[in-house]
């Protein structure tokens, strides 16, 4: 569920684009040289501060947005519109792999970048888009044969549209996240979330059932096509390269296979619920593991947009580099851990708050995947740090192993329910955690103690969270509803994690405070540039 071999050589010259602006900034200062001064490091920090503070404009402000509508559609829909819909998806996620062909990690990453590495990238990939769109129509009634499902036939037609859309916005995209401009990217992920769940609910209102989710998507591709494009000023010249094609695709050829191997890990459950048991079963997993994919988009994606140019413009400095993956991934299980296991043991009161008792089935499923939040969270900065050092074929060893040991595992169990799915989705997790962290101790010195050390005072605060809610719901239970339940246990964990974090550890207490006080002061520097 939606849970390159070598670099280019540098010729030693700067390749330069044409200056084109995007909110006062030129791409000109796409001429990344390897080693920085002290300014260029200052102004790296600064970029990157800028560009956690607009991920999180985006990130919270999209999932906020789209999570109060997925609350509300649940509420206005039945787990089969879910299931269905989930169903289609796992077909066109799977297409989705072939689409960018690795060229925007590759625009990102690449140190000399030239003008015809864009016009390349982006008529491959909208080539590639349009020839998937037309597959999808192809195989939409072989789709619906292999599931059982004759209504999948004009849903995966429909939803084969996002393709296009995706296309279009490749390369756009990543120019702009090369250079950490997050605000056009916030701006365009704000829009389309707005737009499409205005969709979604009136067509639910309105009665259409699976076509409201399926209207919703199509309508958030569309909008953030147009914003896209409204809000970047670069345009593809008509030009094709087969040298920096080949340049792209030599470091994009194991992105691919890592998205491949990706898909088996993180969908291989959808494929397998949806076809032994059925759409209504892979409606309660979907809603279950929603939650997941919410919480992790909300607390990671905030710092791992950033972290692949980040630490792309830092593998010259292995000490800087090395600090920078020890304070991303301290920061993250800082504020991840105790939202997540404050949902385990709160799931109960939450699903029947926030979608309804008709999905009480997916409480148990919903607890045991929120353990394997903390490890999401932590983890995903490994494949940033593999791919800005060079070594994206690393990814595509340890992904390898968790998808085929995810979808052996999730064969084995599927029989026994969707809860069998999860918690041995949650026990190979954990087993399998220290393959990367070897790897990472050999790619930059990794020090393990040191890694691990770093987590203790926040497991010592997630357990405090778990005796003290647990404690609060033994004796009051019985006496009051779930959403007071939910009014007093939310802040009861808070201040207990807090207090916590204050005891054990009043270094890391203090950095919080700076990091929130830093965010906020370049945050008002943004506004008055007007960034």
């Amino acid at each position: 569920m939606s849970h390159n071999t070598s670099l280019c050589p540098n010729e030693g010259r700067l390749n330069t684009l044409p200056s084109t602006s995007v909110y006062g900034y030129g791409f000109d200062s796409l001429k990344l040289p390897l080693m920085q001064s002290s300014k260029e490091s200052s102004n790296l920090r600064q970029k990157a501060v800028k560009g956690v503070v607009w991920s999180a404009i985006q990130s919270w402000g999209s999932q906020v947005i789209s999570f109060a509508v997925f609350s509300l559609l649940a509420r206005l829909l039945s787990p089969q519109d879910f299931g269905l819909v989930a169903t289609a998806g796992v077909v066109v996620t799977f297409m989705q792999i072939f689409l960018e062909q690795g060229f925007s990690e590759a625009i990102v990453q690449r140190d000399n970048l030239e003008s015809e590495h864009l016009d390349t990238a982006f008529w491959t990939i909208l080539g590639i888009g349009t020839s998937l769109t037309i597959i999808g129509f192809s195989v939409a009634d072989i789709v619906a044969n292999f599931f059982n499902q004759p209504q999948l036939t004009l849903i995966v037609r429909c939803l084969s549209f996002n393709f296009l859309f995706s296309a279009l916005n490749s390369v756009q995209a990543a120019i702009l996240s090369r250079q950490l401009f997050f605000k056009a990217l916030a701006i365009r992920s704000l829009l389309a979330t707005l737009a499409s769940g205005t969709v979604g609910i009136v067509m639910a209102f309105q009665g259409f059932g699976v076509w409201s989710l399926v209207c919703q998507q199509l309508s958030f591709g569309l909008v953030a096509v147009i914003t896209l494009w409204r809000v970047s000023d670069w345009r593809p010249g008509f030009r094709f390269s087969k040298k920096h094609f080949l340049e792209m695709f030599s470091f994009g050829v194991n992105i691919v296979g890592f998205n491949f191997l990706n898909f088996f890990s993180r969908h291989g459950d959808d494929l397998l619920i949806g076809y032994f048991l059925g759409a209504i079963a892979l409606g309660y997993y979907n809603v279950a593991y929603r939650i997941l994919l919410v919480m992790t988009q909300l607390l990671v994606r905030i710092l791992t947009q950033v972290a692949l140019p980040t630490f792309s413009r830092l593998k010259q400095e292995p000490e800087k580099l090395r600090n920078a993956f020890y304070s991303a991934t301290q920061l993250s299980s800082l504020i991840s851990f105790p939202i997540f296991i404050s949902v385990a043991v709160l799931a109960p009161e939450i699903v029947r708050v926030v979608f309804g008792n008709k999905w009480e089935s997916s409480i148990p499923v919903m607890q045991a995947l929120s353990l394997v939040g903390p490890l999401h969270c932590i983890f995903f900065f490994n494949g940033s740090l593999m791919i800005a050092m060079g070594k994206p074929s690393w990814r595509l060893w340890v992904t390898f192993i968790n998808s085929v040991s995810n979808f052996i595992a999730f064969f084995l169990v599927v029989k026994w329910g969707i809860l069998a799915v999860a918690m041995v989705y949650l026990i190979r997790s954990y087993l399998l955690a220290p393959i990367p962290l070897l790897l990472l101790r050999k790619l930059i010195k990794l020090d393990l103690l040191i890694y691990l050390r770093q987590y203790f005072t926040q497991v010592c605060g997630c357990l405090a969270i778990v005796a003290i809610v647990l404690t609060f719901k033994y004796f009051f239970a019985a006496s009051i509803s779930a959403n007071i339940m939910l009014t007093i246990c939310i802040p009861l964990a808070a201040l207990t994690y807090i207090a916590v974090i204050a005891l054990l550890d009043k270094q890391l207490f203090k950095k919080l405070n700076e990091l929130a006080k830093l965010a906020l002061y370049k945050q008002q520097g943004i506004r008055k540039k007007g960034v």
